[in-house]
């Protein structure tokens, strides 16, 4: 490599470089000019070389340029030269172009030159002017948007944030925080939800996508935020190498969407009981009438057997019994079609993204604060149902466990989310169990059962309904009879295959 080296000459390395330079000896000629600088000036190497340095400036600058090249070779570093001046370049046709001069010592076998390097003030500016401009653009856009920007360098333990980050964690510097002080300022209660999210976001096999709803609490003033986070996890040799994000403080809409959510669960409560009172009030007006008869039939029939007995009338009474049973019946069954009645439509689907849309939306009506663990089957066949009710039916299983946990104040709440293929069956296979107090035997047979509940404010329909969705899809819901702690619910759904 070192004889090849030797090989190139200076002139060759000279014109290598994309900038203009001439070479200059100290008394001011020129030793040498690259190619860049020869067009630059219009001259050949012929032409420039040996030329004083004043012959390639505008005669109104020359008379003084003498003491400026004494007082640099008395005092020789790399710097620029003008210190904000505009600084003109005459081409040799006599045109002037304005240009930036940065000026270097050299030296070669003890003889000092001096390397001018030229660049056109014009495109130097321009290039500035629109870097100013963009970066202004950027402040402005982060202003009006509310917007933070972090990146976090995994190899080092870092975060290095902005004056709007460092705002909203109560940070001790505008700049950078270590990873621990950052993590440290999030909720106790939503710190195992992001770190699910953003162990997600570090698996190489994903698309390394980061996206995140979590509090902090500010160190300095002890206030609560809300932030929305959405950034991008970069890797190098398939390990993490750091993560860009942008965050938000989502305070005022978080505050905005609780009370809205409050309203809106009043209503469903509401809704629900009137649902529930004009259910009840159908059917006992359907059944009044057959069983006001079934028991006036009854009381003939024990009247003809303590009394003289009368064999035509005894059976007139049993048959009468049947007959109002059988309309009973027959009434109740009208009514739970009347209220099943459509027809269902159905989509093949991925549900695996169905049973994360449902996570995001037991969140958004206030059933979070839970760690989601999730172990979804890759590559699953599309399941055929109805996605709409589907996702129904994991709803109301993630409510009702957060619900439990809640209700028992179980620490470090999670809730796994299961999805596979029961080969036994060839249908998908859902499970989701929390981590909560579970049901006792007697509970866990009638919990099914229709205004059955273990919830002082619950009407008992939510399994119910639930049931008679995912057996109008196709597949089964029922739980595990016995289990150590917490709830396993199970369902099943066709394949679209």
């Amino acid at each position: 490599m070192a004889n090849q080296l030797k090989d190139l000459s200076f002139q060759a390395l000279f014109d290598a470089v994309a900038d203009a330079m001439l070479l200059v000896d100290y008394s001011g000629h020129v030793v040498q000019a690259n190619s860049a600088a020869l067009q630059l000036l219009g001259y050949t190497q012929e032409g420039i070389s040996g030329l004083k340095v004043e012959a390639l400036m505008p005669q109104r600058y020359r008379d003084h340029h003498h003491q400026h090249r004494e007082a640099y070779s008395s005092e020789p570093q790399k710097r620029p030269m003008g210190k904000g001046r505009e600084l003109i370049a005459l081409k040799r046709n006599g045109e002037e172009v304005a240009v930036d001069i940065g000026l270097s010592p050299l030296s070669s076998e003890n003889q000092p030159y001096v390397l001018v390097t030229m660049h056109i003030a014009a495109q130097h500016r321009q290039v500035e002017e629109a870097l100013r401009i963009s970066e202004e653009r950027l402040r402005l856009a982060k202003q009006a948007a509310g917007l933070g920007i972090f990146d976090f360098d995994s190899k080092h333990n870092v975060v290095h944030w902005d004056e709007k980050m460092c705002e909203i964690w109560g940070g001790k510097s505008n700049e950078t925080t270590s990873y621990e002080d950052f993590v440290a300022a999030i909720h106790p209660e939503d710190r195992l939800v992001r770190q699910a999210v953003i162990e997600r976001a570090m698996d190489p096999a994903g698309k390394g996508e980061y996206k995140a709803e979590y509090r902090v609490i500010n160190a300095k003033d002890g206030v609560e935020h809300w932030v929305s986070t959405v950034g991008r996890i970069h890797f190098k040799d398939g390990h993490t190498n750091r993560l860009l994000g942008i965050a938000k403080d989502v305070t005022d809409q978080k505050i905005l969407e609780q009370k809205l959510h409050g309203q809106r669960s009043e209503m469903d409560v509401l809704l629900n009981q009137q649902v529930a009172s004009q259910t009840i009030s159908a059917i006992a007006h359907e059944l009044n009438q057959p069983l006001a008869a079934v028991s006036a039939y009854s009381e003939v029939a024990l009247n003809a057997l303590s009394g003289t007995s009368n064999p035509e009338s005894l059976k007139r009474a049993l048959e009468g019994c049947v007959a109002q049973a059988q309309r009973a019946g027959q009434s109740l069954h009208e009514l739970i079609s009347f209220l099943h009645k459509g027809e269902l439509a159905t989509e093949p689907f991925d549900l695996n993204d169905t049973v994360q849309n449902a996570l995001i939306l037991t969140q958004s009506y206030g059933y979070g604060g839970f760690y989601p663990i999730l172990q979804l089957e890759q590559n699953m066949p599309n399941v055929l149902a109805n996605k709409v009710q589907v996702q129904k039916v994991l709803v109301n299983l993630l409510r009702n466990a957060v619900e439990a946990m809640r209700g028992a104040g179980v620490p470090g709440a999670a809730i796994t989310i299961r999805v596979q293929t029961n080969r036994d069956i060839n249908m998908a296979h859902v499970t989701v169990a929390d981590s909560g107090p579970g049901l006792n035997s007697e509970a866990a047979k009638r919990i099914f059962e229709p205004f059955f509940t273990t919830k002082p404010t619950g009407i008992g329909m939510g399994l119910s309904i639930s049931r008679a969705l995912a057996e109008a899809n196709g597949g089964q819901l029922w739980i595990e009879p016995t289990t150590e702690s917490g709830a396993i619910f199970h369902f099943t759904l066709p394949f679209a295959q």
